[in-house]
């Protein structure tokens, strides 16, 4: 199996500003060519109880070689102790979406490397 090219990088904030803020930032930064933010409800286990809340999800589209960036800068900016990080690889796309992504985030990508 091939190592994934491009991934999906989530994260969830509880505020939607700041999401929207989140978003803003690492999308300015080139860390990702686009974010959706989406409002969801979570459920999860934290500090020894069930917590049920609306928050917002953010969705980077990037490049796999700068989700370790993405992650570090999303680490930084966020205000959650233990925010959610997570990627999943796209598995496929157009040939037009995928080279748009790369090249929005070619400056970063070329710096690594």
């Amino acid at each position: 199996m091939t190592e994934p090219q491009h991934l999906v990088v989530t994260t969830t904030h509880d505020d939607e500003g700041a999401a929207r803020a989140l978003a803003v930032a690492l999308v300015r930064e080139r860390l990702a060519a686009c974010a959706q933010v989406h409002p969801i409800r979570s459920v999860y286990w934290w500090e020894g109880a069930v917590q049920d809340a609306a928050e917002w999800r953010i969705d980077f589209k990037t490049r796999a070689t700068l989700a370790p960036q993405l992650a570090e800068r999303i680490v930084e900016l966020h205000s959650y102790d233990t925010p959610e990080v997570i990627a999943v690889p796209i598995a496929a796309g157009t040939p037009g979406y995928l080279a748009w992504l790369d090249a929005e985030t070619a400056a970063v990508a070329e710096q690594d490397e």
